[in-house]
């Protein structure tokens, strides 16, 4: 990973990307390999030595205690002069907009505010590495889309290395300088979203992400990926025809998807209008050759 950058482990459940993210906290063993911080080999060294400051899932607050008491406890433990400990928390409360909630506690907080907590009390001594492990999984869809924009923007404010754990791929596409997709234990393909959006190197990446995900079509012997905006109804050199029946025509309000099957495998069509698309007809769908993609 380079320094600086926001690099995402993504994958399904029990993949392994939550014990990688704990082996690089010094929470779980390296049986084999080496974590290392620029260059330092850092598998016998002790968590509490790591300079790491993490976010989980579930908040980790202290419930007793006040919002600025949560900021301020990584620093009261160290000792810190009760002047840098009270700058600093007044700093980070500012960047969060944590200001006026300084002498709430947590159950006072909605869950936004709570994560908000958690990252200050992360960021807060100025760690080398950030790591998050599924931090917004507790939160509703339109908070998680703000709470994404929030970390990311204060990330690249103060640039440190974060790896961030997630299950869910627009996580990953949103916020990533780049994103490492894992399966069952195996590294399946690491590379910028743009990269693996475009090029998956496996019919797992392929399948893993966007939303629909690339359609996955049985084809001489092969199997044909193709992503769902890249489907044509009008033919061009090259490209290569599909006899589709359509199966349901969706509208979602900025685009129509259009299900149908083609050899007994469902695909999906992304377009900005319906046409003459009806469920029960059958047609013809084109994959230009520079949106074919082989496995």
């Amino acid at each position: 990973m380079e320094p600086g950058e926001f690099f995402v482990l993504v994958g399904p459940s029990g993949c392994g990307k939550s014990t990688l993210l704990r082996m690089i906290a010094g929470l779980e063993s390296v049986t084999s390999g080496t974590v290392r911080f620029d260059n330092e080999v850092m598998n016998d060294v002790e968590p509490r030595q790591r300079d790491v400051g993490m976010v989980f899932q579930n908040y980790a607050l202290y419930p007793h205690l006040t919002v600025f008491e949560n900021l301020a406890f990584p620093l009261a433990i160290r000792k810190e002069p009760k002047e840098r400990i009270n700058a600093r928390v007044r700093e980070v409360a500012s960047m969060l907009s944590l200001d006026s909630m300084l002498d709430r506690r947590p159950k006072q907080l909605s869950g936004g505010q709570r994560q908000r907590v958690a990252v200050g009390r992360a960021i807060i001594r100025q760690p080398r590495v950030f790591l998050f492990d599924e931090p917004l999984s507790n939160l509703d869809a339109q908070l998680r889309a703000h709470m994404r924009t929030e970390i990311r923007s204060l990330q690249r404010a103060l640039g440190v290395t974060t790896v961030y754990v997630t299950h869910d791929q627009v996580e990953a596409m949103t916020m990533s300088d780049r994103m490492a997709i894992l399966n069952d234990g195996v590294l399946q393909q690491v590379g910028t979203p743009a990269d693996i959006y475009d090029n998956p190197a496996t019919p797992f990446v392929a399948s893993f992400t966007g939303s629909p995900s690339m359609n996955l079509i049985p084809h001489n012997g092969k199997t044909l990926g193709v992503r769902p905006e890249k489907l044509e109804t009008v033919a061009t050199q090259d490209s290569i025809a599909l006899e589709v029946l359509v199966n349901a025509v969706e509208f979602i309000g900025h685009e129509w998807l259009i299900h149908a099957t083609v050899n007994n495998t469902i695909i999906i069509m992304r377009c900005h209008d319906q046409g003459a698309h009806q469920a029960g007809h059958s047609t013809t769908w084109y994959v230009p050759k520079s949106a074919a993609r082989w496995f």
